[in-house]
């Protein structure tokens, strides 16, 4: 219905902006990535999603179409509803959840906050086979045969040894090694050590 927004961010609330479009002030409820590219006064361009419920319209932007469309993804799973995709969209990069899905990676999914193993599992089940190529590929367009290469494995078990939960290590560690893939696993496990403090 709404494609996308153009307009002057007024405002930078916890977890939406209010865009001035015309005379009027839109609030856009948005992840975390979105929200930190935000400078106030700035113009912005907002892909956007419109969820009308029986007693609430909600507007969902996002600075990426490839945002949008994991969101709207998301969003076509049994239970997951817009809030839950927002924090999932917070808390991973869209390249990480899409490839854990697509490698049935439950434990990098219930990371996020209330996504639960039962649920990262029917995400899993429902979308494992309906994500597009591009959701996949990172920066250079290469899409990673597996979520974490042998150093980011060691890393994760190192991590696990010293008392981690899975969740939360592997999260940390996939982050950083699709940031820097050719680091070895002792500078994976000092750069994750400080995230997880």
């Amino acid at each position: 219905m709404i494609a996308y927004l153009d307009g002057i961010i007024s405002e930078i609330r916890e977890s939406s902006l209010v865009i001035q479009a015309g005379a009027f002030g839109l609030e856009v409820s948005a992840p975390k990535p979105t929200l930190m590219n935000a400078k106030k006064g700035a113009t912005l361009r907002l892909h956007t999603h419109l969820a009308v419920r029986e007693d609430d319209m909600s507007l969902y932007g996002f600075h990426t179409e490839d945002m949008l469309k994991l969101f709207k993804y998301l969003i076509s799973v049994s239970g997951v509803g817009p809030k839950l995709a927002l924090a999932m969209l917070s808390s991973l990069q869209t390249t990480l959840i899409a490839n854990a899905i697509i490698n049935s990676d439950a434990g990098l999914l219930s990371s996020a906050p209330g996504v639960g193993k039962k649920m990262a599992e029917r995400i899993i089940l429902d979308l494992k086979n309906k994500l597009p190529e591009e959701l996949m590929a990172d920066v250079g367009g290469k899409r990673p045969t597996s979520l974490l290469n042998e150093a980011g494995e060691d890393a994760v078990q190192a991590l696990l040894v010293l008392g981690y939960r899975e969740s939360q290590v592997k999260a940390a560690i996939a982050e950083l090694a699709v940031k820097e893939p050719d680091v070895s696993a002792e500078v994976l496990i000092r750069k994750a050590l400080a995230k997880l403090k």
